[in-house]
């Protein structure tokens, strides 16, 4: 009977009463009553008590009603796990059967149900863990498995096998979309056999617990594997987790610059949506395979034996499917790495202090500093994302080739000659700061601990060196500048020129404020072009080639230029960047273009505005991204010298870089924070 109903008390029949009506059945018997009460307590009873897992419950019932396996219909809840799950209810005390009712009481359960009709379900579950509601629920689902014990055990496997589908890609994922093959997807991890150890050798309470938190944290460590993705897309380098969590804000601007507000929006809520699923799947994924070791632990521990020993044997003799290790170690060694990084990050703040303290010219006076280039406007210009592959790559080789003779020929008809070399830039695809600061202070500035010291120290930077002489004026232009740069005093700048200080009124080129031709008219209009003037040192930062170089701007002519409105025509027969980034073949020709425009254009105001005092040093500030470079580890960037006073290029013959403004493959390769002192020692006096 049901634990839940008190049983209905019969009055004890009258053998001496006449019948209350011709043709009543007699009372029922004692055996008959007691048979009865029991068939409706096991009915309500095992609607109250459903088996872990629905499907099966519906099979054995079906089972036992056709004279199935009783072995296969004995299987049943564990009740250490049923009373962890708050799931029964103590029941109501029953009356004893020996004792008969008293005379005029009510029945305790209200009015009777008629003969052969069973009791309600609502009636026999209301009192449940869930209420009414929640027992129809429960009853309607057990129900429906009982309808379809095909289906339900079709779904009861498939999601099984989902749930090992996804924690295996989610340990033998990569973390890096160049090394994605089907064949990396059939190796067999040794952290799965790890796994299957550890959970099965748990108690119950401990296994869900051990399953959850192993799932969050498999659910973390792919998130990490997304991020390392998208850094190697972009910087070739996997993320940092110490320094890297300012460039999400970063990311999120370029988005919003690239693709507006919306864009960004959607992309932010993407991002969490994204993350939020695969914490909670993967914690799901992995309790429910716990789950399935422990119902069927003999066949587990079995198969974990017979796996395990196909690993050792497949690692020991290095097995490997089209050139692939079968037996696999790679997610822990992805941790171990990651764990290497971390400490290698927290660690860096000591090694880079002790760098920070050398400098070789910090006791220098200030009049023996710089005393070959005295009188001359100084330009260090910063062409964004000029790399090396620009040069060397086939597919853009030709092009360029092209821009630069003509560049260079243009340069000789104005009486300049140049100088060119490579330097090793500290970052690839972004970062362009980082760059900046190392070729500017000699230091190696790899990330944005050191950056961030560096810009809140002394250490004196070759623009504080002009301007520690007196005998420059020193300025930036940095028209990617656009909210407060407090570093800009530390560079030892005497005025900054951003976005907003240019006199530009037209339309933003994606990430790109202000196109370069306009910067350099700005720059001359403002600063070089000014009579009666102290010599300057200029910074100078285009940004015309930055990342997603659609649409681009193209050289106008320069009385045209006016306040930058003509280039709202010129956006508008530009490209759209949505529909460049869908081809990596179009990204390579954008890019392409974007640096010949800034080339151009440097060039161009060279010829236009230069004179036997111009000196200007240029170069790229990093590689592109990998989807331009096509997976190149070079770090390499061009830097060129253009003089018009030979005396000037006399003082770096020795540096064995090449003529013009290409520099040959064989020319002489520096880390970029090398530059600064072979510089200083250059133009310093001469012995």
């Amino acid at each position: 009977m049901s634990h839940l109903t008190p049983p209905r008390q019969l009055p004890d029949a009258d053998a001496s009463a006449p019948d209350r009506a011709a043709g009543t059945s007699p009372a029922p018997t004692e055996t008959e009553t007691e048979s009865a009460a029991t068939e409706t307590e096991s009915n309500a009873s095992s609607r109250e008590h459903p088996t872990d897992e629905g499907a099966e419950a519906g099979i054995r019932v079906e089972a036992g009603e056709r004279g199935g396996d009783p072995e296969e219909a004995e299987e049943a809840e564990d009740p250490e796990e049923a009373g962890e799950a708050g799931e029964t209810t103590d029941p109501l005390p029953a009356a004893d059967a020996d004792e008969p009712a008293p005379e005029g009481d009510a029945p305790p359960t209200g009015p009777a149900t008629p003969e052969g009709e069973s009791e309600p379900a609502s009636q026999a579950t209301g009192s449940g863990r869930f209420g009414r509601f929640g027992s129809s629920i429960r009853i309607g689902w057990t129900g429906w498995m009982d309808r379809h014990p095909r289906t339900a055990v079709g779904v009861r496997v498939g999601t099984s096998v989902l749930a090992g589908a996804f924690v295996l890609c989610a340990i033998l994922v990569p973390d890096r979309l160049d090394r994605f093959s089907f064949q990396n997807f059939l190796r067999l991890p040794v952290e799965v056999l790890y796994l299957a150890i550890v959970l099965l050798a748990l108690p119950s309470k401990a296994r869900r617990i051990t399953a959850a938190v192993a799932g969050t944290f498999l659910g973390l460590s792919t998130v990490l594997k997304c991020l390392d993705m998208g850094f190697y897309q972009t910087l070739a380098r996997p993320f940092d987790l110490v320094f890297d969590w300012v460039l999400l804000t970063d990311a999120a601007d370029w988005v919003k610059d690239s693709f507006g507000h919306t864009g960004e929006v959607l992309a932010v809520i993407g991002v969490i949506v994204l993350l939020i699923a695969v914490l909670v799947l993967s914690a799901l994924a992995m309790v429910r395979l716990a789950n399935v070791l422990d119902r069927h632990r003999s066949t587990a521990v079995t198969t974990t034996l017979v796996l395990g020993t196909v690993w050792i044997t497949c690692f020991s003799l290095s097995v490997q499917f089209a050139g692939v290790p079968f037996a696999t170690k790679g997610y822990s060694q992805f941790l171990a790495n990651r764990v290497q990084y971390v400490r290698d990050g927290l660690g860096d703040a000591d090694v880079f202090k002790k760098q920070l303290a050398v400098d070789a010219y910090a006791d220098t006076p200030s009049d023996q500093l710089l005393t070959g280039l005295r009188g001359k406007d100084v330009l260090f210009t910063f062409i964004e994302s000029y790399g090396r592959v620009a040069i060397d790559d086939p597919a853009m080789a030709p092009e360029i080739d092209a821009t630069l003779n003509e560049g260079n020929a243009r340069l000789r008809s104005a009486g300049f000659a140049a100088r060119s070399g490579w330097l090793r830039s500290p970052v690839t695809g972004a970062g362009s700061w980082l760059a900046h600061s190392t070729f500017l202070s000699g230091l190696w500035i790899k990330n944005q601990q050191r950056y961030r010291t560096l810009t809140t120290g002394d250490h004196a930077t070759l623009t504080s060196y002009f301007q520690k002489t007196g005998a420059w004026r020193t300025v930036g232009i940095v028209p990617g500048v656009r909210k407060s740069w407090p570093e800009g005093k530390y560079f030892g700048l005497d005025h900054i020129y951003d976005s907003t200080h240019l006199g530009y009124e037209g339309p933003y080129f994606s990430w790109t404020p202000v196109p370069d031709q306009f910067s350099l008219e700005a720059f001359q209009k403002l600063e070089h072009g000014k009579k009666n003037r102290d010599p300057i040192m200029a910074e100078i930062i285009l940004a015309s080639s930055h990342n997603p170089w659609s649409p681009i701007a193209h050289i106008i002519d320069w009385k045209d230029l006016g306040n930058g409105r003509i280039f709202y025509k010129i956006k508008k027969e530009g490209t759209n960047p949505t529909e460049v980034w869908k081809s990596a073949k179009s990204v390579r020709t954008e890019y392409r273009k974007a640096i010949q425009y800034s080339l151009d254009s440097l060039t161009q105001w060279m010829q236009r505005y230069g004179d036997d005092n111009t000196v200007l040093v240029f170069l790229g500030d990093h590689q592109p991204v990998p989807t331009v470079t096509g997976g190149s580890t070079s770090r390499d960037v061009p830097i060129t010298i253009v003089a018009r006073d030979p005396k000037v290029l006399d003082r770096v013959a020795g540096w064995g870089w090449t003529d013009g403004l290409k520099p040959a493959d064989n020319a002489p390769e520096w880390a970029m924070n090398q530059f600064r002192d072979r510089f200083l020692k250059a133009f310093g006096p001469q012995s």
